[in-house]
């Protein structure tokens, strides 16, 4: 049976002392991977990272996810190679075609349509990994294929990608509501979804991870406010929805991770990535399935 990992997006360290302390609670909680989003208006990932990096010991640091299209790859192999190497290896690159038009338009780099967005994802990955494989490349990541990479998304376009180039394919599930806004995906569609990159995946079904962001996890007691936590991240999100979405998860440690191991049976789902204000509450699951 593949063994369970678990990560926690950190989006809002609000100054460094918090961070650090938040970086070594993560690591003594348990969870493998420490992530930051990237998003106009929070801490820029990589500085943030290197924070972490010189804070905690064991725990992979990575990118959850960053916007690839507002870097140029050269210059982000670079960075990414020296994060790497003062990290000591932990580095997990999170990539994503990114989605906010505004935050383009504030960073006045034209917004792209989508096919443009993940043709910038995937020759990012070819040229960071052309650009490491060279024995003479400085600054040289740990290893020679450099850091593992997660591409996440939702689309079919940007989920072939994933499957060909990445280390860890990562289904958002998120899907715009009735409203055009985000909202968590059904059982259904999570299955297609999931069944459609195993299908991709072919002969690397059983290097590639599967993982999927678990957006909100509450007690029986904290049921009645899950669904404003949830909406902090999927504006979408109905109540009525919480009973009917895999990956907002409601109940006992023991309860929630029986969930994640059927979530693992069901989809091949061994990756888990919650959101920061859930970090606390989901560490008993961790326990209980490691």
């Amino acid at each position: 049976m593949v063994e369970f990992r678990f990560g926690v997006n950190i989006a809002f360290p609000n100054s460094p002392s918090k961070w650090v302390s938040q970086a070594r609670r993560a690591e003594m909680l348990g969870y493998d991977v420490l992530a930051v989003p990237d998003h106009l208006g929070v801490l820029a990932p990589i500085p943030t990272l290197l924070l972490a990096a010189q804070a905690t010991e064991r725990i992979r640091l990575g990118t959850f996810v960053l916007n690839t299209p507002f870097y140029n790859p050269v210059l982000l192999a670079r960075d990414i190679a020296a994060l790497d190497q003062f990290s000591g290896g932990r580095i997990e690159l999170g990539l994503g075609a990114g989605y906010v038009e505004s935050e383009f338009d504030a960073a006045a780099i034209p917004f792209a349509g989508a096919g443009a967005r993940i043709d910038h994802v995937e020759q990012t990955v070819l040229t960071m990994r052309k650009l490491y494989a060279d024995p003479g490349y400085r600054p040289a990541p740990t290893r020679p294929e450099g850091p593992a990479v997660l591409i996440a998304g939702w689309g079919k376009r940007l989920l072939r990608v994933a499957a060909q180039h990445a280390d860890v394919v990562s289904l958002s599930g998120a899907v715009p509501a009735k409203s055009g806004l985000p909202t968590a995906a059904a059982p259904d569609t999570l299955a297609e979804r999931a069944e459609y990159v195993r299908g991709l995946l072919g002969e690397r079904r059983d290097q590639v991870e599967i993982n999927v962001a678990i957006w909100g996890v509450a007690s029986p007691s904290e049921r009645d406010t899950l669904g404003q936590q949830v909406r902090a991240f999927l504006p979408g999100f109905t109540d009525d929805q919480i009973d009917a979405t895999p990956t907002v998860m409601v109940g006992t440690p023991q309860q929630i991770a029986e969930n994640v191991r059927e979530l693992r049976e069901r989809y091949g789902i061994t990756y888990f990535t919650v959101q920061e204000p859930a970090m606390e509450r989901f560490a008993p699951v961790i326990e209980l399935l490691k």
